[in-house]
């Protein structure tokens, strides 16, 4: 076995090799095998490069075939051969390290334009050859009225020697002459053809206005028309022709007779309809894909008034764990089987089943009932995947989550009903799977929104759109200011001021939490700075300031540096911060997790175990934990803004506070919003507190003028 070809021009040349004996039997040339393969070489180099292009040049595919005519290789078993080659073998030599289902796409497009360019490249050298043998036709027109004209040889040459069928016939339709070329298209004899009547070849699929130009020329309105035009054989099969009809006038210019030159395309259009299923199919399971669905839906969306559609959109669940488990060619395998079933459940007028991508199928049912209809139409396809499939010896559930869209037509464009219904898909898959959810317009609303929010996300932080308030935190015991919680907030150009429930799990979903986390620490600490520096050193006391941690901030290696590297450079000592970390981000946390907080803890960095009471509150944990504060969630204290306060409440503040301070933790309270509920907590021996009653999050300077007005009292 010889060894494949080392560099990219052997593996070209190896292509251009393969292409030339392919195609060089069907070739009218006069050049040798070799003389061919170096005409081919330059043609094979333009198709590897639009092969690996960053986008897709048709132009390259158009100018292959041109050059196959320009080659002589005018015989459509050339563009055959030509195609298969390029199928079989131009990824395989020219692809590199591509994704090969990428570039089998490509390689198909490629073979689409191919034939395009070589259907457009023989049509001009058709029509320029029928434009000599109009000529010379024109010429000896008096041949057949005058047979001893002195033009009869060489037309003869030209009529008899013609690769085009040519037809000549009276005016009434009666068909006077034929040569070899055209017996030989219809399957006929000549004495078969002469003698017929052109008005007798009708067919099913002629063009609307094919007769009536036909009666126009006969009738002296024009000299010429072109039209496709199919023809039955004898033997019931069709011949799909190029047909061009001439009036031919005599010495007076009075209409005499009529001249068909046809060019029969059968195996081009046979070869075109081909790569339009490919184009148009899903190779794996044979449904239609993503463009013909999209072209089917477009054309059910501009049905008129009183039509209605109706869409399913599937998406398997745990399909990815077939693969992972078992392979791709298993899920190859359980894709071909669900596409089976698929199609069985969508039988009806209207109705049609496609596979988008991957495991994503849709069904499409349309009509004046789709309410109906499409409800039934997905209860089909989940009763289809009830019963297991079997893949490789293993009995394989299969289950789906669907988003049904339904609604009257010319209301929403293609690309709006695909999106609603892929969100609402999620939708339901998010809800557990293995059911169907109907659309909602708000629903779908929030979901475009929050895909827009994360979009934007990576450039808001460079574009300066987050600011910080800060909320004051106050002693109980004094009413003084203590410090103060920075709370992110994002001024959006089109939504205004978000609050940080509307974009931080999106920053933790993106990864984005980590610089904005950073970002916020060090603007946030530098500002304790700014009022610190703004009052003389200490004169107010130290303001600490609190920051929020995300989980995610939690296991990034860069915690404890970064916030080492912001303290020392705005020169703020360690115990004027206080880093929040949520009570469930803790629940269960090793000691690789909690390494980064003692390190903070033991530098003398205060930690928060933020929201106290709404995880599963392990008392018996607190004693591992590097904190030094209880935040209180409001949960706790909601019943103290009325008196007298529920005194479930009060003991379970009173024993949490208890336990807090022998375990020398301090306590903070959130959510205070009155003077009863403040005092209250006072009472129970509460630490520290925030809410509405004392201030609301604002700008810093308000916080410097309360702590400003608490000192000078």
């Amino acid at each position: 076995m010889s060894a494949e070809p080392d560099g990219p021009e052997d593996r070209l040349r190896r292509f251009a090799t393969i292409w030339s004996r392919a195609v060089y039997p069907v070739t009218s040339t006069a050049a040798t095998r070799p003389e061919f393969e170096e005409r081919l070489l330059p043609v094979a180099r333009r198709l590897s490069e639009a092969l690996r292009a960053r986008s897709f040049d048709a132009e390259a595919g158009r100018e292959a075939g041109a050059a196959l005519v320009e080659a002589h290789c005018t015989d459509p078993e050339a563009l055959s051969r030509t195609l298969d080659c390029v199928d079989a073998y131009l990824v395989l030599y020219c692809g590199d390290d591509g994704d090969r289902e990428t570039l089998r796409t490509r390689s198909a497009r490629l073979q689409h334009a191919m034939a395009a360019g070589f259907a457009r490249a023989l049509r001009e050298r058709t029509l320029a050859e029928q434009e000599a043998i109009a000529k010379a036709a024109l010429q000896a027109q008096g041949v057949v009225a005058q047979a001893l004209h002195a033009t009869e040889t060489r037309f003869r040459a030209v009529f008899e020697g013609a690769a085009i069928g040519i037809g000549i016939a009276d005016l009434d339709g009666h068909v006077l002459q034929v040569n070899g070329a055209l017996t030989r298209m219809f399957g006929l004899t000549e004495q078969a053809l002469l003698g017929r009547n052109v008005r007798d070849w009708t067919h099913p699929d002629d063009a609307p206005q094919t007769w009536r130009l036909y009666e126009e020329l006969v009738s002296g309105e024009r000299e010429h028309y072109h039209v496709e035009k199919a023809f039955y054989r004898p033997d019931g099969t069709v011949l799909w022709t190029n047909l061009t009809v001439s009036l031919l006038r005599d010495a007076d210019g009075e209409p005499h007779y009529q001249l068909a030159l046809m060019e029969d395309t059968t195996e081009r259009r046979l070869l075109n309809l081909r790569l339009r299923y490919e184009a148009t199919h899903d190779a794996l399971t044979g449904l239609p894909n993503r463009t013909f669905f999209v072209e089917r839906l477009e054309k059910a969306l501009a049905a008129g008034p009183g039509q209605r559609f109706g869409l399913c959109y599937l998406d398997l669940d745990g399909f990815k764990t077939v693969n992972d488990s078992l392979g791709h060619a298993a899920g190859d395998r359980l894709l071909v089987e669900v596409a089976d079933r698929l199609q069985s459940c969508a039988t009806a007028p209207g109705e049609m089943v496609a596979r988008l991508g991957g495991d994503e199928f849709v069904a499409l049912t349309t009509g004046p009932d789709t309410r109906r209809t499409v409800d039934e139409l997905a209860g089909r396809i989940m009763n289809a995947l009830l019963a297991p499939i079997s893949v490789d010896g293993r009995e394989l559930t299969v289950r789906g989550s669907i988003g049904i869209v339904e609604g009257p037509a010319e209301e929403r464009s293609a690309a709006e009903v695909l999106r609603s219904a892929d969100i609402t898909m999620y939708r339901a898959k998010a809800a557990g799977g293995n059911r169907f959810e109907l659309a909602d317009p708000e629903a779908d609303a929030r979901a475009i929104t929050r895909h827009g929010l994360t979009t934007a996300l990576p450039t808001a932080l460079d574009r300066g759109e987050f600011f910080i308030e800060y909320q004051p935190l106050v002693h109980l015991g004094d009413g003084s200011v203590r410090g103060a919680e920075a709370l992110v907030r994002w001024l959006h150009p089109q939504h205004g001021v978000l609050s940080p429930d509307r974009f931080i799990p999106l920053a933790e979903h993106t990864g984005l939490i980590v610089p904005l986390g950073r970002w916020v620490l060090e603007q946030s600490v530098r500002q304790a700075r700014a009022w610190r520096d703004a009052n003389g050193g200490d004169a107010l006391g130290p303001l600490r300031i609190n920051v929020n941690l995300s989980p995610c901030q939690l296991t990034h290696p860069g915690l404890v540096q970064d916030t080492v590297e912001i303290l020392e450079r705005t020169g703020v000592t360690p115990d004027a911060l206080c880093l929040e970390v949520t009570e469930s981000a803790l629940i269960g946390a090793d000691d690789d997790l909690l390494k980064p907080l003692r390190r903070l803890a033991e530098m003398g960095v205060d930690i928060a175990l933020d929201d106290f009471g709404t995880g599963y509150s392990n008392l018996a944990n607190l004693r591992r934990l590097p904190v030094s504060v209880l935040k209180l969630d409001r949960s706790f204290t909601q019943s103290m803004q009325q008196f007298p306060a529920d005194p479930v409440d009060l003991k379970i503040v009173e024993g949490i506070v208890a336990l807090a301070h022998s375990l020398d933790l301090a306590v903070t309270v959130e959510g205070v919003e009155t003077g009863a509920q403040a005092e209250q907590l006072r009472i129970l021996g509460c630490d520290t507190a925030q809410g509405w009653y004392y201030a609301r999050p604002g700008p810093p300077e308000r916080l410097h003028d309360l702590a400003l007005v608490d000192a000078t009292g």
